[in-house]
């Protein structure tokens, strides 16, 4: 390495370990916004870049709108000045590091949508200098960072490894999780040369507890579909035990309960009425569509999709059944869902199976009103829908559904107010009941 490479390399490791390294963090939501917070809270000086106007005026108002990170603890960065946010990407020019945190959704096809990750690429690197961090943070399929990512910036006669420093770090982010959060979830890093995973595992250990290097930007970026392929395929794999229990009359719940006391060789996971959020339903087809260009089909995870993509038309088919043990058809029924985000105790609605069971009902000719004390209104098929009051609407409907299990719902109360209800939870565990229909 010669001299003019060391120095570079030399003053950015200074700057880190000193905390007088200038970050970035591109995207401010449920991922980049607890991240500034983290590196705010270890003292050193963070700027939000985000392209919606309207986030950045909050944030620099000292208002928070992430679940995780409440207003209270968010306001004091901001007024300290360890904290600030822009719409204008020209800043990178006076920053040290840069931590992209942009969505990576995929398309109807299954492929991603690398748009907002590309886009974000080109803006950094209009302004890339020598002794820039750049680490990659947004879920993606293997390989991305090498294939996508360097090219751009080393068009722009920088050379990665030397002049600048690029990584991959997969978040690892649990919404609503209270023990685990930012902080202390061990953070993978993979750089594209030893020098890159090197400085990157030195920037994440000033803020986080524990940081994990791996060999290369691949590696890390595999790291993170595994986790959540492993989550989904297993998931799914419950979702069929559940509708084999359910045709042989027994209780899925109990068979794991009771699996679950096996002290090796077992990890219990429970059904429901679907998967939801941000990754789990998403990531593993990064990795299947990736794996097809090798000419590779990823049979697990197809099936596994599959699987929990019925679960929706499953529950439908347990009300209709319920409902029909009742002597009432589902078409003019009331049935009243208690639960629209995608997990219980946290706001969001991303992917949720609840907004399929509520169009697959509605779509049967049913009457179909929702209870969320997170969500107050979600968008439906083009049309707004209003949440309403939990036990007046159960106490009027012919049928709840229990979609999120919510903590916050008085399980008790609901079953005394409620005619019929299909737990798809298992949130009435506790509780015995003829009126209960258990997934």
């Amino acid at each position: 390495m010669d001299s003019v490479a060391v120095s570079v390399e030399e003053k950015l490791r200074e700057k880190i370990r000193g905390k007088t390294a200038r970050v970035g963090i591109v995207g401010l939501g449920y991922v980049g916004l607890p991240l500034a917070v983290e590196f705010a809270r270890a003292g050193l000086s963070v700027t939000g870049i985000d392209v919606i106007a309207r986030k950045v005026e909050q944030l620099n108002a000292g208002v928070s709108y992430v679940q995780d990170v409440p207003t209270e603890v968010f306001r004091p960065f901001v007024e300290k000045g360890l904290f600030k946010a822009t719409t204008d990407f020209s800043v990178i020019a006076e920053l040290d590091t840069v931590n992209i945190a942009v969505p990576t959704p995929l398309r109807k096809t299954k492929d991603p949508d690398m748009s907002f990750v590309v886009s974000a690429a080109q803006e950094i690197a209009k302004y890339a200098h020598p002794g820039l961090l750049i680490i990659l943070e947004s879920t993606t399929y293997p390989g991305t960072t090498d294939e996508l990512l360097l090219p751009m910036f080393e068009e722009r006669g920088l050379k990665v490894g030397r002049d600048i420093f690029l990584c991959f770090s997969p978040e690892r982010v649990d919404p609503g999780n209270p023990k685990y959060q930012t902080i202390n979830i061990p953070k993978v890093v993979g750089g594209i040369t030893p020098a890159c995973t090197e400085l990157g595992a030195l920037f994440y250990a000033q803020a986080l507890e524990t940081v994990v290097p791996v060999s290369s930007t691949t590696v890390a970026e595999m790291v993170k579909l595994l986790e959540n392929t492993f989550r989904m395929i297993n998931i799914g794999l419950v979702n069929e035990l559940a509708m084999m229990c359910d045709r042989m009359g027994v209780n899925v719940w109990e068979v794991i309960d009771a699996a679950a006391t096996k002290p090796f060789g077992f990890m219990p996971f429970y059904p429901g009425p679907g998967l939801g959020g941000h990754c789990i339903p998403i990531d593993p087809f990064y990795l299947s569509w990736k794996t097809k260009q090798a000419g590779i089909e990823a049979r697990f995870i197809e099936l596994a999709g599959y699987i929990n993509g019925s679960m929706p038309h499953f529950v439908v088919d347990k009300v209709q059944d319920a409902l029909n043990n009742a002597a009432k058809p589902v078409n003019g029924s009331h049935i009243h869902v208690a639960g629209v985000a995608y997990k219980k105790n946290i706001d969001d609605v991303r992917e949720s199976p609840a907004l399929d069971v509520i169009l697959l009902l509605e779509k049967l000719g049913a009457k179909v009103s929702y209870s969320d004390p997170f969500i107050p209104s979600i968008k439906l098929d083009g049309r707004d829908m209003q949440g309403v009051e939990l036990l007046g609407a159960a106490a009027a409907a012919d049928c709840v559904v229990i979609v999120t299990d919510h903590t916050t719902f008085d399980y008790q109360a609901l079953l005394d107010a409620s005619k019929l209800i299909v737990d798809t939870r298992n949130a009435m565990k506790t509780l015995k009941s003829p009126k209960i229909v258990r997934l």
